[in-house]
């Protein structure tokens, strides 16, 4: 560790474990439902139960990135952060307004829209955080050096707490009501994420593999730009069926089916500099989650999403377990494994543990990989199933319903096998000790 004011960033992780921990028991429990919907529904309904799973996920994977970001950006801009004690301030606002959140939805007070379900007064302290988050990042690298790293960073880390703000729009009309609340939720995990990710990714391949800034630098302006030239009229694949103008169906289709190009250039990017790279880290585990990070986000957000983006695809599985595949997969393979890489080769060196054993944390990668695959596919099945039952022949939902029960068990089997692989990941971070290197034979003079 280079920079005292990189510690910080240890605090963000430890929190966002603990919420990594609840997202996925929340979800075992969701997927639980499915085969047994009576369990807990008068002590924790189902509702609740997915409210605290995919709050749970875009927090801990927001407090990943403002992590990973206090990590690298005093080494990329050569200078200690701005202030740690913002940092702080910034994260004891973030863990308040989870708890808050958490304990409103356990008493039946939410918003009631999807993803933004926060009570008002937690949407104002994230905002909150999120100011003093870029005041904090943005003076820090302007007092620095410069780099195409921390550029797109800011960038990405900018439009996405500004785009917050449409969060508190909330029309009576329901048409304007989802255009408003897509502009937060595509624009930020199709768009700006995706900006973030491919800085935090190019960090991660310029200290894992040694290739030379300038090459990382020129893929990565690559890569962003055809993230924000797919991402933003790629809004409109959501907008085919709220209301808009029939000119959306085209367009978002065009444009969405583009959206392959950014992750699929992010995975060539990934193994094209593992392969230039003359650098052999010791942080094995650091450099698998990277690439399975840049390949699960090919396939679960490029190719499951292109499998349904068009309209005319779409007219028949929107809704279905068909969405539920691709939303699982898009989001392990491009955010929660970027963290996991993150925090892999950040927290040994902030802890001191190098080197360390990564058995443990490379058989968590395997488990939770596997897991996620088969869940997804058993959800593709299911999904397609539930279309033509119910969008072909016209049987009732609960009718479906019944029928899936088969892919409901085999998707908490697979969701099982995620959440003990999550668990042990934990584990490997915070338990497994440094790792015992055996000194070699001493040559002893006259033998």
């Amino acid at each position: 560790m280079k920079y005292q004011s990189q510690r910080v960033a240890l605090a963000y992780f430890y929190v966002a474990m603990a919420l990594f921990a609840i997202q996925v028991l929340g979800g075992l429990l969701a997927g639980w439902i499915y085969v047994s919907p009576n369990t807990l529904s008068e002590i924790l309904p189902f509702n609740i139960v997915r409210m605290i799973h995919t709050n749970a996920l875009v927090v801990w994977l927001l407090l990943g990135f403002f992590g990973g970001t206090y990590y690298l950006l005093p080494e990329e801009a050569e200078r200690e952060l701005f202030s740690v004690k913002l940092a702080y301030l910034q994260l004891a606002i973030l863990v308040v307004g989870t708890l808050g959140a958490v304990g409103s939805y356990l008493v039946g007070i939410h918003g009631g829209r999807e993803f933004l379900e926060q009570p008002l007064w937690v949407k104002f302290g994230i905002l909150v955080a999120a100011l003093i988050f870029l005041a904090n990042v943005s003076l820090t690298a302007l007092a620095g050096r410069k780099t195409a790293i921390t550029n797109i960073l800011l960038l990405g880390l900018w439009l996405l707490s500004l785009l917050w703000i449409f969060a508190f729009i909330n029309p009576d009309n329901l048409a304007l009501d989802k255009m408003y609340w897509w502009f937060v939720v595509h624009l930020w995990v199709e768009a700006t994420w995706e900006l973030v990710m491919a800085a935090i990714l190019g960090y991660l391949m310029l200290k894992l593999t040694g290739v030379d800034r300038e090459v990382i630098e020129k893929w990565l302006y690559v890569i962003v730009s055809t993230a924000l030239f797919s991402g933003i009229l790629g809004t409109g694949h959501h907008y085919l069926w709220i209301g808009t103008p029939s000119y959306w169906q085209w367009t978002g289709s065009i444009f969405s089916a583009f959206e392959v190009a950014p992750f699929f250039a992010m995975m060539s990017f990934a193994f094209i500099m593992v392969w230039k790279g003359r650098k052999n880290h010791p942080n094995k585990a650091a450099l698998l989650w990277s690439l399975g990070c840049s390949v699960v986000a090919f396939f679960g957000a490029g190719v499951w999403g292109f499998l349904h983006t068009f309209h005319g695809v779409n007219y028949y599985t929107h809704g279905t377990q068909v969405t539920a595949a691709h939303g699982h997969l898009a989001f392990f393979g491009a955010y929660v494994m970027l963290n996991l890489a993150m925090i892999t080769y950040a927290m040994p060196v902030l802890r001191g543990r190098e080197p360390y054993n990564q058995v443990l944390n490379m058989a968590s990668f395997w488990l939770m990989t596997s897991g996620m695959a088969f869940m997804t596919f058993t959800l593709t099945f299911a999904g397609i199933l539930q279309t033509h039952l119910q969008r072909v022949l016209g049987m009732f939902y609960m009718e479906v319903q019944d029928q899936l029960v088969l892919f409901y068990v085999m998707r908490f089997g697979a969701g099982l096998a995620v959440v003990i692989g999550a668990l042990l990941f934990i584990y490997s971070q915070l338990v497994v000790r440094r790792e015992v290197v055996t000194p070699g034979p001493v040559a002893v003079p006259g033998e």
